[in-house]
């Protein structure tokens, strides 16, 4: 039964909604003639074709309001001047539960309505500040396909699940999803000019991270395990994410064809439905519209920039980020900041030039959004590759290595790819930690790609967006393979949150706002007070005084210095003063590797001189000032002559020896 639509009953989104009597169906189409075809599951014939009325038209979109039909049990689509057309609106999608089916190529899919209630309990949002954010990024179905993940379901939304101890383990905040809205990983051919009969065909390649056309209110079929819905499976993730605080962040991809209304309906609709916690937008999506969309005001939202939207934007009323305490609704924008990963790489491998960015990077954190920084991301090379190739190795993307981009910033350290040379495996990883200190040390919030925790490689491929194998999935006895590293992400996580000098709630001053006797962060070169930003340098300290940052605990941080040599010759720093009673511990030496180069915060040894550091090539130096512990450095660890002018010189020109 159909029944002509009220005025009111326009109100009801494109697609169809499901009510107490039936259903209101919405579509978009601009032909003559639109008819509803119900399918009963796993028919190829239509049980029924109910054509839309053209006195339920408005504009391009037909109405249609359908009672006495069990819709749960039944599949449906649309029919345009005789041509199949999908819901673009689907809440589900049938006819793609099979990953990589190549047979289905070109065919047509179904809609089905999302039925049945979930429980979602006391399900709440954590809403993390950026400051306290560390996030993960993966790809569901790499994430866990390998046979080596130890998980049931590989491959799926349950498999991550089955993750979370591991990641709750190394200490991450959120998880960020590559695309899982039901797009179509077969790749087919285009039309021929002039053939327009022609019918795609499968090239047998794989869209493996999901970037093109999907159908945006639907998850991916083929996520799921098959035995339950993956709709329910998905959240039944969410849920236990939120139950160990932690979030979930879904990256969406706009083709730039939806209306801004739509993009913002498919936003609040992921909010709604799946209590997700946030979105990386890309493609083309109306950023100042969803920058000033009070639904999204708590929603973690990431794009490459803000800036333009955030000036257009109207005045909401909301107060700016004062003296208190700054919360996602004061700060829910962030940007994805692909420069700190080019500038940082370049810096890691010692180029010249690079220690401005060094000294903007590390204290970015903008009062009007956050900033996401990274050191490697899904397009581009991993921080295993990057340490291990100088050039890309996209062979087998069967495009005569010619994709992908060719500025990778990375250096093999002295051979190309894998190697059984101890010395420059051991100065790979000695890069590796150089890397992630620079990561997790910076103001803004870290992302961790999936799997650098413990040197994933994608064998130099820097565009594997076809590789549905063991390029792309990550390989889990590298856990074991490079515990080493994994132990040192962790504890440099930890780390991180322990001590909030390190992520500040807003950007470092660089002043002495609280007449504490020193700045909140403040720059050094080898002498120190004088920082030395020349071309050609590539040392650089910086102090951070513990007055101006809080512990974990409440309590007042320590006082922090990370000297950074990237040039591949030693340098010999002087050390700031610290105040009565207190030495310079050292923290962190990646000189000595990622397992004996940590020292942690109870046995950090006191440096034997307190006047200077000699810091070896391709190093950073974590130390901290504490009460004297007496126990000593090892006496071999800085075996290195003295700089010309003598230490007495570098230890005068801190101002408190005045």
């Amino acid at each position: 039964m159909t029944g002509r639509k009220n005025r009111h009953e326009l109100l009801y989104p494109l697609g169809v909604t499901p009510t107490e009597e039936g259903a209101e169906i919405l579509v978009q189409a601009e032909g003559k003639k639109v008819s509803l075809l119900l399918f009963r599951r796993g028919e190829k014939k239509a049980a029924e074709v109910i054509d839309f009325q053209e006195r339920d038209r408005v504009g391009d979109v037909w109405s249609m309001t359908l009672k006495g039909y069990d819709l749960e049990n039944m599949e449906y689509g649309f029919q345009c001047d005789g041509q199949w057309m999908p819901d673009p609106c689907a809440r589900m999608v049938t006819g793609r539960e099979k990953w990589g089916d190549l047979s289905r190529a070109g065919k047509p899919v179904r809609a089905r309505l999302l039925t049945g209630e979930f429980d979602w309990e006391d399900d709440v949002r954590p809403e993390i500040p950026y400051s306290d954010s560390i996030i993960y990024r993966l790809h569901v179905r790499g994430f866990t396909k390998h046979r080596s993940s130890g998980v049931k379901d590989r491959g799926t939304f349950g498999g991550i699940r089955e993750k979370i101890p591991y990641l709750k383990e190394l200490g991450v905040t959120a998880v960020e999803l590559l695309p899982v809205t039901e797009f179509d990983e077969v790749m087919v051919t285009e039309p021929a000019a002039g053939l327009p009969g022609q019918k795609p065909e499968a090239t047998g390649r794989i869209n493996y991270w999901g970037y093109g056309p999907s159908f945006l209110y639907a998850l991916k079929a083929s996520y799921g395990s098959g035995e339950t819905e993956p709709e329910r499976e998905f959240k039944e993730l969410v849920k236990a994410l939120h139950r160990e605080n932690m979030e979930c962040i879904l990256e969406f991809y706009f083709t730039g064809k939806e209306s801004p209304g739509d993009v913002l309906h498919v936003l609040r609709y992921w909010l709604q439905e799946y209590h997700v916690d946030g979105f990386r937008l890309t493609g083309f999506a109306p950023r100042e519209a969803i920058a000033g969309d009070p639904f999204l005001r708590c929603t973690k939202l990431f794009a490459d920039s803000w800036e333009e939207a955030l000036e257009r934007r109207p005045k909401t009323g909301y107060p700016m980020p004062g003296d208190g305490k700054v919360t996602l609704r004061d700060k829910h924008l962030a940007e994805y900041n692909g420069r700190f990963e080019e500038d940082m790489r370049r810096l890691l491998k010692g180029d010249e030039g690079m220690l401005n960015s060094l000294a903007f990077h590390s204290r970015r954190n903008p009062a009007e959004y956050g900033v996401i920084n990274y050191m490697a991301n899904t397009n581009g090379m991993t921080m295993m590759d990057m340490v291990s190739y100088d050039r890309k190795h996209n062979e087998d993307n069967h495009e005569d290595n010619r994709d992908g981009t060719d500025h990778n910033y990375s250096w093999n350290c002295g051979e190309e790819g894998p190697t059984r040379k101890k010395r420059i495996r051991d100065l790979r990883k000695q890069q590796l930690c150089n890397g992630f200190l620079l990561l997790f040390l910076s103001q803004g919030t870290p992302l961790l790609l999936a799997g650098d925790e413990f040197g994933n490689s994608q064998e130099g491929n820097n565009n594997a967006y076809c590789q549905d194998n063991r390029i792309s999935w990550l390989d889990w006895r590298l856990l074991e393979t490079n515990r080493d590293i994994f132990e040192f992400v962790k504890g440099l996580i930890a780390f991180r949150k322990k001590h909030g000098v390190f992520h500040m709630e807003r950007e470092p001053r660089i002043m002495d706002y609280r007449s504490c006797g020193r700045p909140d962060v403040s720059y050094h070169g080898e002498y120190v007070w004088r920082p030395e930003f020349e071309n050609f340098r590539r040392q650089l300290g910086i102090l951070y005084w513990g007055e101006y940052g809080t512990k974990e605990d409440g309590s007042q941080d320590d006082t922090m210095y990370v000297l950074y040599n990237m040039h591949w010759e030693p340098h010999v720093f002087g050390l700031p003063h610290l105040p009565k009673g207190q030495t310079w511990h050292v923290l962190y030496d990646t000189s000595k590797g990622p397992e004996k180069g940590v020292y942690g915060e109870t046995a950090a040894p006191e440096l034997k001189d307190q006047s200077q550091i000699a810091m070896m090539p391709r190093s950073i130096v974590v130390l901290c000032g504490q009460p004297g512990n007496g126990v000593p450095e090892e006496e071999s660890s800085r075996e290195l002559p003295a700089p010309a002018a003598g230490p007495e010189a570098k230890a005068s020109a801190d101002p408190s020896a005045v």
